[in-house]
């Protein structure tokens, strides 16, 4: 039941941060996603580390889309940060999915090159699902959408190496 709450809860989140873009109300997502994160801590028996894994994750996301969009291979609606950086409600999305990692998608962990396969797919995807619901100022083309893969299958693997890092370090009363 609570891979199912968190799942909604993250969902809930996410389409809050990009409808909210989308809708000339960018700060909407840097309202839900603290929110779903308060919501994820309150029930995880490992807090420490997972506020970690979500400050971590935040700007590990921050320095990621902010060099693609340095590249040129998309760019969101801005907030808060001017360009190149990345818009402070894409920042929210990185922390948002940051709190799925031990629960909902905590099957990836210790799974890294599916975690990469799944990074690389999802990625641009989620992407492409945000430019189609108006977040993006121009949809992402062919290079910058294999740019996106490229990141994002470094980038999951490495949250869950974090994962499992800050669970060692911090483990709380049970494992989460």
């Amino acid at each position: 039941m609570r891979k199912i709450a968190n799942l909604i809860i993250f969902q809930t989140a996410w389409f809050a941060s990009v409808l909210g873009a989308a809708n000339a109300m960018p700060w909407l997502g840097v309202i839900a996603v603290p929110v779903a994160l308060g919501v994820h801590l309150a029930l995880s028996s490992s807090r420490k580390a997972e506020l970690l894994l979500a400050l971590c994750s935040g700007a590990i996301g921050f320095t990621i889309d902010s060099g693609l969009i340095s590249a040129g291979a998309f760019t969101p609606i801005p907030f808060i940060f001017p360009r190149p950086f990345s818009s402070l409600w894409m920042v929210m999305l990185w922390v948002n999915l940051a709190t799925t990692l031990s629960v909902s998608m905590g099957w990836l962990r210790g799974r890294y090159v599916l975690a990469a396969l799944f990074g690389g797919i999802g990625g641009p995807v989620a992407y492409y699902s945000g430019a189609k619901l108006g977040a993006m100022t121009a949809m992402p083309d062919l290079p910058g959408f294999l740019g996106i893969g490229l990141a994002w299958a470094i980038a999951l693997p490495l949250l869950y190496g974090l994962v499992t890092l800050l669970h060692r370090r911090f483990p709380g009363p049970a494992a989460s």
